[in-house]
């Protein structure tokens, strides 16, 4: 197997990072890292590098940081570099020009069983829709995001008991693994790929902003339950309570009878139990933070605020 096949990676967050650690560690010969710019973080506004940046650093790889991915400085660099391949783990979107570049094109991993969960946030939308079942797939970019021929999927089950930030580290490992297999099998040249199918039923996965955070009370507990994990520890399901802020991160479905509550209203012992009345059934609330404070359990909450 050619392990020189000159490989150029592109990704920002920590869910691209043990891919790029695994291509490493076998020693695939990693050319160059495509990052986004340093970040300003905190009350100095410090510029902060991103996870992806910090690793190749460590691994003494070469890092580029276009603002522009279509500028001809960018362009004639990253040709430079002569890449046989590209590859993409959770980083902004390519022109043509530059995922069309390498002679043996470039893939992505995305963190569903695509086509279902096209778009930006796969694993919270996949929680929040109540999914038992989700994985990571390979794929060939092409112009329309997220629709190139897929080359390789892996499955990885939802338990009743994951949030986002479960799914997420198990999806990031499976997802590294996915990735050298993939590049193993590009350079061994025995790539077959499939063209993805779409059944006009699908589901999507579109960017999440703080609004669409905002818990529904009307919907049932069941739904509200799901919303939570699907955003939890982050961003955050948040609702107004006592005139601020809520960012409720963890509940249970209640059989409690909740008599005279209307919908979006909440009943508390001020001890151990606080409860909302949903569109239908009711939702006990097990781990929140009220704007200003941290983040803590019910019991400590009520402890120290007055419900």
């Amino acid at each position: 197997m050619n392990k020189d096949l000159r490989i150029v990676y592109m990704g920002t967050p920590d869910f691209a990072v043990p891919s790029l650690e695994l291509l490493v560690k076998e020693g695939w010969n990693v050319v160059a890292v495509i990052t986004a710019p340093d970040r300003p973080k905190g009350r100095g506004q410090k510029l902060i590098p991103s996870p992806v940046k910090e690793t190749a650093l460590r691994h003494q790889i070469p890092v580029l940081q276009p603002t522009n991915l279509k500028s001809d400085e960018f362009l004639e660099e990253l040709k430079g570099y002569q890449a046989d391949i590209q590859v993409v783990v959770a980083f902004r979107m390519l022109p043509e020009v530059v995922w069309n570049m390498p002679p043996l094109g470039t893939f992505n991993l995305h963190a569903s069983l695509l086509p279902n969960y096209r778009g930006a946030a796969p694993i919270n939308w996949a929680i929040i829709n109540a999914e038992k079942e989700t994985g990571v797939t390979t794929f060939f970019l092409k112009h329309e995001i997220d629709t190139g021929s897929i080359i390789f999927q892996e499955k990885e089950p939802i338990y009743p008991e994951d949030n986002v930030g479960t799914l997420y580290e198990r999806l990031m490992k499976k997802g590294a693994s996915l990735v050298l297999k993939t590049i193993e099998a590009v350079a061994g040249g025995n790539v077959t790929t499939e063209p993805q199918t779409d059944s006009g039923n699908l589901q999507h996965a579109p960017k999440i902003f703080k609004e669409t955070c905002e818990i529904d009370w009307n919907m049932s507990a069941e739904e509200i339950h799901n919303f939570v994990r699907g955003l939890s520890p982050y961003p955050a399901a948040w609702t107004k309570f006592q005139e601020k802020i809520c960012k409720i991160f963890k509940t249970e479905v209640s059989d409690k009878v909740l008599s005279n509550l209307n919908t979006g209203e909440f009943l508390s012992d001020g001890k151990t139990n606080l409860f909302f009345q949903t569109g239908k059934g009711n939702l006990k609330i097990l781990e929140l933070q009220l704007e200003g404070k941290k983040r803590m359990g019910i019991e400590e909450f009520l402890r120290g605020n007055k419900v």
